[in-house]
């Protein structure tokens, strides 16, 4: 029996002509989507290699290690990003690198582009938050109550079909005659990626299954919520403001009204607040050294590299003192702030998953590692990164090379030194976040899915159990 009702309710939407429209528009937009993401993608490696190669480019020529104050780390783009965005375009890319002190991230994308973020990407949240949810109320909205209006639903009563089957029967007919065509652009626009020249590795094609397969549950619950105004209301047109009204809210209003409360439930200290505090503090820190230089002895050193010798040895006892009280200073102000940010942070994901929409949004971006935890990441490969870097300048220089000042003492034959070669400086290799890491955090949002459906569907099967179906 339910297989008929299926079949049924196959033929009924897939030999709509709104189903002929949606299914098109739909896949154009799919398609365009993997297209315009290969293109960015492809862009931002170029920029990417172009910034790597003027990093190097700025150290040419320079003759002594000690030289080398400007040296940068990239953020390099992965392919997943150019799919679903998340915050990878929001975030520092570049990393000024020293070999002590506290790190910071800047230059995000939309700093270089501003354009962009006024009108942002096409990418797969896009599309599934927003066309494919609206889809979803578009073809259900008059599954039942529709039925009901044009008489069907009595001649299909008339026969002994029981209600539990036939609901079941149609929210799976709905579901794969509208959820399951859309994997024809999906996996068209897999193939074509390698011909837009954007080469997954098995972990990342294992990655984008997952976004689709919680789009899929996404599309799901609006496909549920629909069948339940549907059920619930007599008109069609009832519903269908009920569900349009509904959408506005999961989808635009409660995420972001979820942010709003959650910044002024929970104060976060601004930057500019913490580095008004350390200049604080490090101006006083400077007094005190510079008491400590008036005091500066060389002791039996008489020629001037013994003295130079001496002077550099003291100040960077002096200024690895003054990093170890900056660095305890900047680990309690950021420690601080960290927790009130995730205090801040849970507060608002905690009130926006009420929304299935955010919370198919978080699950994506956890999936395809763009979510707010690629910042702190990106930070902390930065910093397992400054060790290397900082190993390498003292075995160059043999000084622990900071943040302070040293003194340097060159001899007439500096313009016979040969240029220091770039290439040996360590390279930076950023590995990305797990996949196991990436679906141990995206679990809980899917399984947030799973329940959506479960709900909505639990709350359709009790209403259509005492529908009236005259």
């Amino acid at each position: 029996m339910i297989k008929l009702i299926i079949r049924k309710e196959l033929k009924e939407v897939i030999g709509s002509p709104k189903f002929i429209a949606s299914f098109v528009v739909s896949s154009i937009l799919i398609l365009l989507t993997f297209y315009i993401g290969a293109q960015n993608h492809h862009r931002n490696v170029s920029r990417y290699e172009a910034v790597m190669t003027a990093n190097l480019r700025k150290m040419e020529g320079l003759t002594d290690w000690m030289r080398v104050n400007n040296h940068r780390i990239f953020l390099p783009p992965q392919p997943l990003e150019a799919l679903v965005n998340g915050v990878s375009n929001d975030i520092g890319r570049t990393v000024q690198m020293h070999g002590q002190g506290e790190l910071t991230a800047r230059s995000s994308r939309f700093n270089d582009d501003p354009v962009f973020a006024v009108f942002r990407f096409l990418d797969l949240d896009f599309v599934f938050q927003i066309v494919l949810s609206l889809f979803a109320i578009l073809f259900a909205y008059d599954a039942i109550n529709g039925e009901k209006e044009r008489g069907t639903l009595r001649l299909t009563f008339a026969s002994d079909v029981p209600r539990a089957t036939y609901i079941l029967g149609k929210w799976l007919g709905s579901f794969l005659a509208v959820g399951i065509p859309l994997l024809i652009p999906i996996l068209l626009g897999g193939i074509c990626l390698p011909i837009f020249g954007v080469v997954l590795s098995g972990v990342e094609w294992i990655r984008l299954g997952l976004i689709v397969l919680a789009g899929l549950l996404y599309f799901g619950v609006f496909l549920s919520l629909a069948l339940l105004f549907s059920v619930s209301t007599h008109r069609p047109s009832n519903a269908f403001l009920g569900l349009l009204v509904s959408w506005i809210l999961l989808v635009m209003i409660i995420p972001r009204t979820a942010v709003l409360l959650a910044g002024r439930a929970v104060d976060v200290p601004s930057i500019d607040d913490h580095n008004f505090q350390k200049a604080q503090f490090r101006s006083q820190l400077w007094d005190e050294d510079r008491e400590k230089m008036r005091n500066f002895s060389t002791g039996d050193a008489t020629d001037s590299q013994g003295v130079m010798g001496k002077f550099n040895e003291f100040m960077s006892e002096l200024s690895r003192d003054r990093q170890e009280k900056m660095d305890e200073l900047a680990a309690r102000l950021n420690g601080e702030r960290r927790l009130k940010q995730n205090s801040q942070q849970a507060v608002a994901f905690a009130m926006a998953r009420i929304s299935p929409s955010a919370v198919f949004s978080l699950a994506a971006s956890r999936l395809s590692d763009t979510s707010l935890d690629q910042k702190a990441h990106f930070l902390d490969e930065a910093a397992g990164y400054q060790k290397t870097y900082a190993e390498f300048k003292k075995e160059k220089t043999g000084m622990n090379m900071g943040s302070g000042m040293v003194m340097m003492f060159f001899s007439g034959d500096e313009e016979e030194k040969k240029p220091i070669d770039v290439n040996e400086l360590p390279k930076f290799d950023y590995h990305p976040t797990q996949l196991g890491d990436a679906v141990s955090s995206a679990l809980f949002d899917m399984g947030l899915l799973v329940i959506f459906n479960l709900l909505f569907f639990a709350g359709t099967f009790v209403k259509f159990m005492r529908y009236d179906v005259r």
